[in-house]
């Protein structure tokens, strides 16, 4: 017997609410929106987003699982569309500015569990003073010259979303080290689209410059923000970018 899917019948008026939201969740599904093999959002998550109760999404999920297109297994739900899933881009690295492997740099990274910086807690949306995982970057080059310091403060949601971020909250003690190269990679694996806004500003009097990133999801929920210092008389920020072609 032949399958069907939500796109085989338009939307009417008096199809079931599931049915409407299982074909706007295929639809970001086929638009890459996400990936395939990638892992959906929890389903409290989805129903905020669609606006509705969680036992619609879970009715909907199964219309997708019933017709092949969902698959879950004990990790949670993900897209089994036929596609090349998203490659991760090689220079979004964690954080912003970190050097490439390098046997004479001198690097050092840790985490701890305290308040941001009050412009973090406000970007990330947290109440002022709220602890959160702080993580510190710092590096220098072989001869002492061009060094970076970094301060990244993630997110409530980041924390219960990624997995690997919330296991160093009982060890990040400020000296705990911790370089986290592969956060982004985690919070892809964790169902999140990741939008990045960097901006870089000269400081004036100095020969530093200040690059701040910010990142959150497909669902505008903040993720982390970084602030990272260079001494840029010597060095460039080189930024490269790989977006996969549609289709």
């Amino acid at each position: 017997m032949a399958r069907t899917t939500p796109h085989d019948h338009p939307l009417t008026e008096g199809q079931p609410l599931y049915w409407r939201i299982a074909t706007q969740l295929l639809d970001e599904l086929r638009d890459g929106t996400i990936p395939p093999g990638e892992r959906l959002p929890g389903e409290r998550h989805l129903a905020r987003h669609y606006g509705v109760s969680r036992e619609t999404v879970r009715q909907a999920l199964e219309v997708l699982r019933h017709d092949g297109l969902v698959a879950t297994d004990r990790r949670g739900s993900h897209a089994t569309l036929p596609g090349r899933p998203v490659e991760n881009p090689a220079a979004l690295t964690f954080p912003v500015g970190a050097r490439a492997a390098d046997p004479g740099a001198v690097d050092r990274a840790t985490v701890a569990w305290e308040a941001p910086p009050p412009g973090h807690a406000q970007a990330l949306g947290l109440a002022p003073h709220r602890p959160t995982l702080v993580h510190r970057y710092e590096s220098a080059g072989a001869d002492g010259q061009g060094r970076r310091t970094a301060v990244t403060s993630f997110s409530a949601v980041a924390l219960a979303e990624v997995e690997e971020l919330g296991r160093y909250r009982e060890r990040a003690d400020g000296s705990t080290s911790a370089q986290l190269r592969r956060a982004y990679d985690w919070m892809r694996k964790a169902g999140l689209t990741l939008h990045h806004r960097d901006a870089i500003t000269p400081l004036a009097g100095a020969s530093s410059v200040r690059v701040t990133r910010r990142v959150h999801d497909q669902y505008a929920r903040p993720l982390e923000i970084t602030e990272l210092l260079v001494d840029a008389r010597q060095d460039a920020l080189v930024y490269e970018f790989t977006v996969p072609a549609a289709g």
